[in-house]
């Protein structure tokens, strides 16, 4: 008897970073027994109907029948975007964390200035047109963790954000409606991405589509 393949995930990253920031996240999932590959995509210069081409062929690529995504922030965006315009062949389940699929207040407000318009890119501003709201939601189980550790630079651009949020985005922010569980943990918006705990809780999420609470 052969044994079964390890699971793959996808983790895409958000914006401004690459998947370098999400190395000790993909070491810690390979110890929870999971084949983990991380997409990097340019943030900034390209919108996400572009950023979902790429997603789409990278994912084609894959020698595998099932893979899970997890996105972090705008990458969360990214996987629904995926969804729009390319579906994915494989089977699998999403994880988003900390992802604005409610829209966000320091990008808004930082938006009124052109140089913070050209530092965030295209794919942020489609987001803060309302573009996400016009898709459906993926076929897929879908969990959500949200942060409440209020500590980040969306603290010091904008000190008016309400709480709970994780230093950038709110809660509330950060729900999606149609996702199956949602999760609150005590991190902040990047350090989420080096907790303990949410590799712990993304992990069972994509073996049984529910966080271990």
């Amino acid at each position: 008897m052969t044994n079964a393949r390890p699971q793959t995930v996808v983790l895409l990253h958000g914006l401004w970073f690459s998947g370098y920031i999400l190395f000790v996240l993909a070491r810690r999932l390979r110890r929870h027994g999971f084949t983990v590959h991380v997409f990097s995509y340019p943030s900034v210069r390209a919108d996400l109907s572009t950023n979902a081409e790429r997603l789409a062929r990278f994912l084609d690529a894959l020698d595998a029948d099932t893979v899970h995504l997890v996105g972090h922030s705008l990458g969360g965006i990214l996987i629904r975007a995926l969804f729009h315009y390319s579906p994915p062949r494989q089977a699998g389940r999403i994880v988003t964390l900390g992802t604005p699929h409610g829209g966000s207040r320091v990008a808004r407000h930082l938006s009124r200035h052109a140089l913070w318009r050209r530092l965030m890119g295209s794919g942020v501003a489609q987001l803060l047109a309302g573009t996400p709201r016009e898709w459906s939601s993926p076929p897929r189980e879908i969990g959500v963790i949200c942060g409440t550790r209020s500590f980040g630079m969306g603290r010091l651009l904008y000190r008016s954000l309400p709480r709970p949020n994780d230093g950038l985005l709110t809660v509330k922010e950060s729900a999606f409606p149609a996702a199956r569980e949602h999760l609150v943990l005590p991190l902040s918006h990047t350090g989420m991405l080096f907790s303990h705990t949410l590799a712990r809780q993304v992990a069972a999420f994509l073996r049984s589509g529910r966080f271990a609470h």
